[in-house]
C-alpha cells in the first residue's frame, strides 16, 4: 500500500514586470476610442478625393500661364524650331512638376488639418484625387493652350511668322508627382503631429508591478508592500534586534568562535 500522492503546488501567476500577485486595479483602457465607422471614413475619403481632383483645374491654368512657349517658324516646305538651342520643352515639363509638388504638399497639409486622425481610406482618397487632379490639369492645359494642328496654324499665320507650338507634357511620369508628394507629406505630418494611441502599460509605468492603489485610499492591496506602494511603514513598535551584543561588532569576515568553554 503506497502513500497518497501529494498534489503539485499551485503556482500563482506573476504580474507583468515583476513578482507578486496580479494587480487588482481596473484593466488598462486600450482601444476604446475607435474613431468613426468605416462608412464615415469612406464618405470623407470620397469628399477629399473630389475636392483634390477639382483643384487640378487651378493647376492646369497655372501651368498654361507659367510654362514657356516653344517658338516655331514655317516656310513653303516645312515648320522649323525658331530656337534650335532653346530648352523650352524641358521647361514645360519642369513647370508642371514643380507645380505638382506644391499642390501635393498643400493638399496634404489641408487634409491633415481638417482630419488629423488619418486612416487608410483618407490617404487613398488623397492619392487618387491627386492623380485625377494631375490628369485634369494636363488635359486642361493642352486644351486651352496653342492649337494642336501645327500645319493649319502655320498656314493661318503665314510664312516666316513665329508662332507657339502646342503645349505638350513629354515626361508622363510627372503625373505621379502630385499623389506621391501628397502621401509623403501627409505621412510626415501624421508621424510628427498626429494623435498618439494610448499606452496600454501606463499604469505599470506609473505604479510598478503592484498596479494602482485601491479606490478606498487605504494604500493596501493584494501584493502591496507594508504600508502601501510608495508609502512608509505604519508607525508602531518595530521588531528588536535580537543579535547578541558580542556579535554585533564582529566583522562578517572574522573566523567563527569556538563554542567550547575556556577557548578564545
Amino acid at each position: 500500500m503506497t502513500a497518497p500522492l501529494t498534489p503539485p503546488p499551485h503556482h500563482q501567476p506573476h504580474s507583468v514586470g515583476g513578482w507578486g500577485t496580479p494587480s487588482s486595479g481596473p484593466p488598462v483602457a486600450y482601444g476604446q476610442d475607435e474613431g468613426p465607422g468605416i462608412r464615415t471614413e469612406l464618405r470623407e475619403a470620397a469628399v477629399i478625393m473630389a475636392a483634390v481632383a477639382a483643384a487640378g483645374a487651378l493647376l492646369g491654368l497655372l501651368w498654361l500661364w507659367l510654362a514657356p512657349r516653344v517658338p516655331l517658324v514655317a516656310d513653303s516646305d516645312a515648320v522649323y524650331l525658331g530656337d534650335t538651342e532653346g530648352e523650352q520643352a524641358i521647361g514645360i515639363d519642369g513647370t508642371f512638376t514643380l507645380l505638382a509638388v506644391g499642390f501635393g504638399a498643400l493638399s496634404a497639409l489641408v487634409v491633415f488639418l481638417v482630419r488629423r486622425r488619418g486612416g487608410i481610406p483618407l490617404v487613398a482618397g488623397l492619392a487618387v484625387g491627386g492623380l485625377l487632379g494631375a490628369l485634369l490639369a494636363w488635359r486642361l492645359g493642352v486644351w486651352l493652350g496653342p492649337a494642336q494642328d501645327v500645319v493649319a496654324h502655320a498656314k493661318e499665320v503665314g510664312k516666316g511668322v513665329t508662332f507657339d507650338a502646342p503645349l505638350k507634357l513629354e515626361a508622363r511620369g510627372a503625373l505621379l508627382v502630385w499623389p506621391v508628394t501628397a502621401m509623403l507629406v501627409h505621412l510626415c505630418l501624421t508621424a510628427l503631429f498626429g494623435p498618439r494611441d494610448p499606452d496600454p502599460y501606463a499604469d505599470l509605468h506609473a505604479y510598478g508591478p503592484y498596479g494602482p492603489p485601491p479606490a478606498d485610499g487605504s494604500g493596501q492591496g493584494p501584493g502591496y508592500p507594508p504600508g502601501g506602494w510608495g508609502q512608509t511603514a505604519p508607525p508602531g513598535p518595530q521588531p528588536e534586534d535580537t543579535t547578541p551584543a558580542d556579535h554585533q561588532d564582529r566583522s562578517p569576515y572574522a573566523p567563527p568562535e569556538d563554542p567550547r568553554p575556556g577557548r578564545p
